[in-house]
């Protein structure tokens, strides 16, 4: 979950490096630092140094800060005196030949160790020579470290990371790659690894389970954790599978992997052979303009506004108003008994409307599972497909989840917003969400355009007769539409948001299709405006939840016009007798609604099939600007990440 970026080329790295960390802090920024590869260094007494160093500069805190305290260097924003970290000299300095051509650079997301300056990457060996960033969890870091410590090394943080650089260290004879490839056998875990030393002019860079990529550049070439990082600069990448270790220089990129079959991702390695191997060269589908702003005045807010277009991005090509059908490159599998759906978090929020989905107009059995507690025993195998849904197709426990279904004779289906990424080569089928970057960390229009991709399968394995009796294909037309109103509606929300945002507790109840749309509600106000927030399915109130009703805990009620509006009045009335006041999102023109609630949030007039799209885009705004009005930091909530890549 953290965010890692490297730089080989003829530029100065330190401006790219802190430039291309700013566009990862939504992987992670609770701490950051960069690390470079200087030629030469002036001593104190004035004599030049010959000898290539590395110099570490990293710290608490963001990385706007982190630049502020860097040494003034050309095209650096900010400016002023460092305090660099190099080996076991922590004196102040500055950076004598800010030239540097060679570096790598972290913002992290604490698992192993407190937010602090010494937990910060890159971390260091006792030499100070060889210099590591890291996402991912060693597992056996312990075992390691304690080893480490017997043979002499000295550990100055907490994390499971440090054990790397001293492993290389413990390796090294003049040989980086090999010494690199000895220590991670010595490994068991998940990593995705950058290696920079001062005696070499070529990065290291391996994975196993976190995501890598290799940004492709005139004269000079990245390594990332993500597109978003290189976007400036490139949009030719090269996706790294499990297994590979590159050698990235200015003017080359060259890839080893283990030999099929001699030790698996999965597994600590059983051998130190490597073979050379191409992976193809692909073209980021997206530009640099739609990973920013774009004027508004937050990355959520930008990215709820483009929810009109993503759905239309989504569903482009695959309706036919003609002939009311839907057409996908996805085929239906033989002998096909049920579904099991796969996925975490808002990913989960929508595999739970796709199970009513699906079941209601296809006639399949679909269960969901929480990818973490995915069990594979209580499937029918060769007859169970199995669809892991993932907006940046590297979610750890989805993507294992997938693989353990392929190892047992599962079909699979990948739903993902993210070509190239490690999902569409595990799963043997993909399905694509196009809604383009997503750089705040709560999940909004990659969710809608989930749920456009499930609809779309479900239609499309529905029998004719339904579908034009539903009249279904014209429902998901006039989706951006309603959308837009939806949208254009907003500032109607915004003084319920207000009033919600004075609490510190709030239920969100709904049924059938909409009780998963309450989950989603609710965590979106958890994730970005901290109010402790429950979601409930209505009639379940009474069994325990009522407890903790009363005047301080507000609830947020779905009361579309369903086949659940009766029983959902039922539970306002309730409610209502335990005084908490209730914001009810209701259809335009249903007036019943007023005499139980009070407040109402209009939702413009649809197929009730669809109501969860509209109820889900009025829940985002309600948690923003409840999250604004408490002045919390919405793209970069506390604790959290955009992409969950560890256990």
């Amino acid at each position: 979950m953290c965010g890692i970026i490297a730089y080989a080329g003829y530029k100065e790295c330190q401006p790219i490096l802190l430039e291309s960390l700013k566009r990862l802090e939504y992987r992670g920024y609770d701490s950051c630092g960069i690390a470079v590869r200087v030629e030469s260094r002036k001593s104190r007494r004035g004599r030049i140094n010959p000898t290539p160093t590395i110099e570490v500069y990293k710290d608490v805190g963001r990385v706007g800060d982190l630049a502020k305290s860097f040494p003034q260097i050309q095209g650096l924003k900010g400016g002023g005196r460092g305090t660099p970290v190099d080996g076991q000299d922590a004196r102040p300095t500055r950076l004598q030949t800010p030239g540097s051509g060679l570096g790598i650079a972290h913002t992290r997301w604490a698992t192993h160790g407190e937010v602090s300056k010494s937990n910060a990457h890159p971390h260091l060996d006792c030499s100070g020579r060889i210099a590591v960033v890291h996402n991912g969890v060693i597992e056996n870091f312990q075992s390691l470290r304690d080893e480490l410590t017997r043979e002499g090394h000295h550990f100055s943080s907490e994390t499971d990371t440090e054990v790397i650089p001293h492993l290389i260290e413990r390796y090294y004879d003049g040989d980086l790659e090999g010494a690199v490839t000895r220590a991670l056998a010595d490994v068991r875990g998940t990593y995705a690894i950058i290696v920079l030393a001062a005696g070499h002019k070529k990065l290291v860079a391996a994975r196993r389970e976190s995501p890598l990529i290799i940004g492709i550049g005139d004269r000079e070439n990245f390594v990332a954790s993500d597109v978003a990082a290189v976007l400036d600069y490139t949009d030719r990448v090269i996706y790294l599978e499990d297994g590979d270790i590159a050698l990235v220089s200015e003017g080359s990129i060259s890839i080893t992997s283990r030999e099929s079959g001699r030790g698996t991702p999965d597994s600590r390695l059983q051998t130190l052979d490597y073979r050379p191997v191409q992976r193809e060269e692909q073209v980021i589908p997206w530009s640099l303009e739609e990973a920013q702003k774009g004027g508004y005045e937050h990355f959520m807010l930008k990215e709820i506004h483009e929810q009109p277009k993503a759905i239309e991005n989504t569903l482009s090509g695959h309706i036919s108003l003609i002939e009311r059908t839907v057409s996908l490159n996805v085929r239906k599998e033989a002998g096909l008994e049920d579904i099991v759906l796969v996925a975490c978090g808002t990913s989960s929020h929508a595999a739970l409307i796709a199970e009513y989905v699906i079941g209601k107009l296809c006639h399949l059995p679909v269960r969901v599972k929480v990818a973490s507690e995915f069990n594979c025993h209580e499937m029918a195998l060769e007859k169970t497909w199995v669809w892991g849904i993932s907006q940046s197709g590297e979610t750890l426990d989805t993507l294992r989840a997938i693989k353990k279904a392929r190892t047992l004779g599962c079909a699979t289906l990948a739903i993902t917003n993210v070509p190239g990424s490690s999902i569409t080569r595990i799963a043997e089928q993909v399905f694509y969400t196009r809604a383009g970057p997503e750089i705040g960390v709560a999940a909004t229009k990659t969710f809608l355009t989930q749920l456009v991709a499930l609809y779309l399968l479900a239609f499309s394995f529905a029998s004719p007769d339904i579908m034009n009796a539903e009249g279904l294909i014209e429902g998901l037309r006039l989706l951006p539409s309603r959308v837009r109103q939806v949208l254009d509606g907003a500032e109607g929300i915004i003084p319920h948001a207000r009033h919600l945002s004075r609490y510190d507790n709030a239920f969100f109840i709904g049924r059938g299709l909409n009780y998963p749309v309450a989950m989603e509600g609710a965590l979106k106000l958890k994730e970005i405006s901290y109010i402790h927030a429950e979601a409930y399915a209505a009639g379940e109130l009474k069994h325990g939840p009522f407890a903790l009703l009363g005047p301080s805990t507000p609830v947020v009620a779905m009361a579309t016009r369903d086949d659940t509006y009766e029983p959902m009045l039922t539970s306002i009335k309730e409610i209502k007798a335990r005084g908490s006041q209730v914001i009810a999102l209701a259809e335009e023109g249903d007036e019943d609604i007023e005499q139980f609630v009070d407040a109402v949030i209009r939702i413009p007039p649809i197929d009730p099939l669809f109501s969860p799209f509209l109820n889900s885009v009025a829940l985002q705004l309600l948690a923003y600007y409840a999250a604004k009005e408490r002045g919390c930091p919405i793209d970069l909530p506390a604790n959290l990440a955009k992409s969950v890549t560890v256990p």
